[in-house]
């Protein structure tokens, strides 16, 4: 299924979380919390200024971000779940 987001909104598929702890937990995924990181997917094309003129995105496919907590609204395709927030949610992009 393919997904266009608009305007400055941006589809990010969650990063895989470890299924175990540091100190060799295990860990459950009940007691597992969201990533705030993930990779984007998708992006719009960015917001109209007052003045009318596009402002782009400064995001790009492929680029591993953090994110707010309780940011965007989640939603599955194909079984795997994305979020989609706006690019204002966004707090960076992690550089390799």
């Amino acid at each position: 299924m393919k997904f266009k987001p608009l305007k400055d909104r941006i589809l990010v598929k969650y990063s895989e979380e470890a299924e175990k702890s540091a100190g060799g937990i295990f860990i459950p995924d009940t007691a597992k919390e969201k990533p705030q990181k993930g990779e984007i997917v998708a992006v719009g094309p960015g917001r109209v200024t007052d003045d009318g003129k596009l402002q782009k995105v400064e995001v790009k496919v492929g680029d591993i971000v953090l994110f707010d907590k309780y940011s965007g609204s989640k939603i599955e395709m194909d079984n795997i779940e994305y979020l989609i927030i706006r690019e204002d949610d966004i707090l960076g992009i992690l550089e390799k």
